[in-house]
């Protein structure tokens, strides 16, 4: 079963709240979320001394449910002056800037919930970091694409090598960690590149 992720559920964001001035004791709006125009769903929140009272309706096993709860709120101190927010999670009191909503509003520990980038697999990761140094040195992108090897005008030779190594063993951990995906027992990098062409055919 495939792991969610936050981009799956709705964000309530107290860096957001009290940059929209909805911390303060006293004040009371709608916060809503919008997908191309359209009204997706939205919560009442109330601010009060040290906590939010938020107050809406969702649908829980395919029963229309009405919600109203207290969520604590937390601030520390900047390091050049000012304090931060941050909300306690309803379920388990962690200290987080960001609550995720299902049915409740609850931190991404107690919904057990990865980053997006988590479900990158390693090699994507590797491959990805290979790009960066491609495009800095003005290659193609792409670690399959030719290399020409070329030092961008400026660059000193130093570091030209530095980033050429580097961009040669993220492509060979990379290339490595598709060929074990892809089950493919490949010896030598040109093998692994045509054996990973091939699989793009079939």
């Amino acid at each position: 079963m495939t792991k969610s992720t936050t981009d799956d559920y709705r964000r309530l964001d107290v860096r957001a709240l009290h940059g929209a001035e909805m911390l303060a004791a006293g004040n009371a709006a709608m916060w809503s979320w919008s997908s191309r125009g359209v009204l997706r769903a939205s919560v009442h929140v109330r601010a009060e001394a040290g906590r939010l009272i938020l107050n809406y309706s969702a649908t829980s096993n395919g029963e229309r449910k009405d919600y109203r709860y207290p969520v604590g709120l937390s601030w520390t101190p900047c390091r050049f002056g000012g304090e931060r927010p941050w909300f306690l999670c309803p379920s388990c009191q962690r200290r987080v800037a960001i609550l995720f909503g299902g049915a409740v509003f609850a931190c991404r520990h107690c919904y057990r919930l990865a980053y997006e980038s988590q479900r990158e697999r390693d090699y994507d990761r590797l491959a990805g970091r290979a790009d960066k140094i491609r495009r800095r040195l003005g290659w193609p992108v792409g670690i399959l694409n030719a290399t020409p090897r070329t030092k961008p005008r400026g660059m000193h030779w130093r570091t030209f090598w530095r980033l050429t190594a580097e961009h040669d063993a993220l492509v060979d951990a990379s290339l490595a960690g598709m060929a074990e995906h892809l089950g493919i027992m490949a010896r030598g990098l040109d093998s692994v590149r045509r054996a990973l062409d091939r699989h793009a055919e079939m």
